[in-house]
């Protein structure tokens, strides 16, 4: 017997911690959807995964856009699409998202093998033709296409909107330079970095794949689950770990045709979206440069107008200096002091004003001609 927080508690029982569980739906290759409150061990042994591999899905975690390649899945994490891919089923994270939803009914769109059937003309037979192409393709690639495109679209959306936001935006500024419009480009200038940063990570994912053929190969779960029953006859096949086995398929590589190593079909997949996701990513590069460009023509503008600031400053300092002669004079002879000089000599009052202006004019000009020869003013 065990004494806890007052309550007497028998030694054999153990408290149940309970695990939160997490929102997902689960598409098949039929089409059909069904939602799933489960935690993730349940998860993990459905899909046969790591939890490491599994974190990353996790929305409370910063994680970067990342696609992995197991024996028997595909993690994805991009932006707001998590899921994961089976041989025959897709597991999605969030059903009830606004930016998931969409995703999810093309999923059930897309997912399931169209049955065409005998074409009743011409024009039957081309469309049969197109759409045989596309379910040629493994369950995996055509969930991966759904949110590859998914994202990709999202993407460009999003940076459609912020060009349409932003070059108004620093044309205006150009043209009249306030607060009010250095606070928004400010605002525009930081969406740009973010958004240039998320396509970035993602357009690095695919990247990652198409320079690792291995990494491309661990993508085709229908082939390795069809090439699992010549393996299985081996003593030493038994996987225990998702990355282990993940590893012996590699190792294994040699003693499977030749045609099995082919990622063709992937690799035009993934260049396809990479190309997609590039174009994206120079659209932010461009904006960006103009960002910088506007914020050069701004800091010239400034340099322009404190310069003329301080040209107006030479020359009120030079008048200031010219007058205080005129005033030195002024206050010599202002002088309550009786001088014998000054006896009968009233005349010459208007002479020492005319000269003293005369002095301080001179002087003036003097000082602006020399302050123009050393370029110090403007000409």
């Amino acid at each position: 017997m065990a004494h806890i927080n007052g309550y007497v508690v028998a030694a054999g029982e153990k408290k149940k911690v309970s695990q939160p569980s997490w929102n997902w739906v689960l598409i098949n290759a039929t089409g059909e959807s069904k939602a799933l409150d489960v935690d993730k061990y349940a998860v993990m042994h459905r899909v046969q995964i790591h939890a490491r591999d599994l974190r990353i899905l996790d929305p409370n975690l910063s994680n970067p856009s990342t696609i992995l390649g197991r024996e028997r899945a595909i993690v994805l994490n991009l932006e707001h699409i998590k899921a994961i891919i089976t041989s025959d089923e897709v597991l999605l994270r969030d059903p009830s998202d606004e930016n998931v939803i969409p995703v999810s009914k093309e999923l059930e769109r897309r997912l399931p093998v169209r049955d065409h059937g005998q074409g009743n003309g011409i024009e039957s037979s081309t469309h049969n033709d197109a759409d045989a192409g596309e379910d040629e393709s493994p369950f995996e690639f055509r969930a991966l296409e759904v949110f590859l495109e998914a994202i990709c679209s999202f993407l460009a959306a999003r940076t459609t909107e912020l060009e349409t936001a932003a070059y108004p935006a620093l044309d205006e500024l150009t043209s009249k330079i306030s607060s009010g419009n250095l606070d928004r480009v400010r605002k525009l200038k930081s969406a740009t970095t973010r958004l240039t940063a998320r396509v970035q990570k993602v357009r690095d994912a695919l990247e990652h794949f198409l320079e690792d053929d291995d990494d491309m190969a661990d993508l085709y779960l229908s082939r390795k689950l069809s090439s699992a029953s010549s393996v299985a006859s081996s003593p030493n096949c038994y996987l225990t770990s998702p990355t282990i086995g993940s590893k012996i398929s590699r190792a294994s590589a040699a003693t499977v045709p030749e045609d099995e190593n082919d990622v063709e079909q992937l690799e035009m997949l993934l260049e396809a979206y990479f190309m997609q996701i590039d174009s994206t990513l120079n659209k932010l590069t461009t904006l960006r440069e103009y960002i910088d460009d506007t914020d050069d023509f701004i800091s010239i503008q400034t340099d322009n107008r404190r310069n003329r600031l301080i040209q107006l400053e030479v020359v009120l300092s030079s008048g200031t200096v010219c007058s205080a002669f005129y005033s030195l004079v002024a206050g010599i002879f202002g002088m309550n002091i009786p001088y014998t000089w000054n006896d009968n000599h009233g005349y010459m009052f208007k002479w020492v004003c005319i000269v003293t202006g005369a002095i301080c004019v001179i002087s003036l000009v003097f000082i602006m001609a020399y302050a123009r020869f050393k370029g110090l003013v403007g000409s």
